[in-house]
């Protein structure tokens, strides 16, 4: 696709728990709310999480994923808990290459929204989304080798590990760190 931006496909969608959607001017401080309340889960793998934004800084990252939704390059979607209204994570699709039609899911959940399947839902959902209406040919799912609980996203979808790579990145505290790679590609997974 030459022109990304000119595509058309849906801004939101459901699973059985949870609403979808591209982010929205005006959800910087649900955002802030789940970062406070997770910092500590999400500091050793994610390197945004160093401290707890501000509510300025929460609204205008917000406000830039959304620029970057209608831009088509990137598509993070934020998760929306049906029962409680609450916003419990992030996840989407990310490293897009259009032409190849390859995306990497990422993903970051709230804490107390832990241990009761959302993310499974959410990531089943974006691949299901990913697939059938984006047409995709290969989606990946990377996290660091010893972020056991996202690993087993991937595993409890039968995303089978492709690699590991080796001293791949650093890590948060600064060190050489292994990263696994989950994936899925059309004509062979799916």
């Amino acid at each position: 696709m030459d022109k990304p931006i000119l595509l058309d496909f849906p801004e939101s969608f459901e699973t059985q728990r949870l609403f979808l959607r591209a982010p929205r001017f005006g959800d910087g401080k649900a955002l802030n709310e789940a970062i406070a309340e997770s910092i500590d889960e999400l500091r050793p793998w994610m390197p945004w999480a160093k401290e707890v934004p501000t509510l300025d800084e929460s609204e205008e990252n917000v406000r830039v994923a959304r620029l970057k939704f209608l831009e088509r390059a990137d598509l993070r979607l934020h998760l929306w808990d049906k029962k409680t209204g609450q916003l419990i994570g992030c996840s989407g699709l990310h490293r897009i290459d259009w032409m190849a039609k390859k995306f990497e899911i990422g993903y970051w959940l709230r804490t107390s929204a832990w241990g009761k399947g959302l993310m499974t839902e959410a990531v089943e959902g974006i691949t299901t989304f990913a697939m059938e209406t984006l047409e995709a040919n290969r989606l990946e799912i990377r996290c660091d080798a010893n972020n056991l609980r996202s690993a087993a996203v991937a595993k409890r979808l039968g995303y089978p590990l492709e690699a590991l790579l080796r001293h791949e990145r650093l890590n948060t505290a600064g060190e050489l760190s292994d990263s696994m790679v989950f994936t899925k590609v059309r004509g062979y997974d799916f």
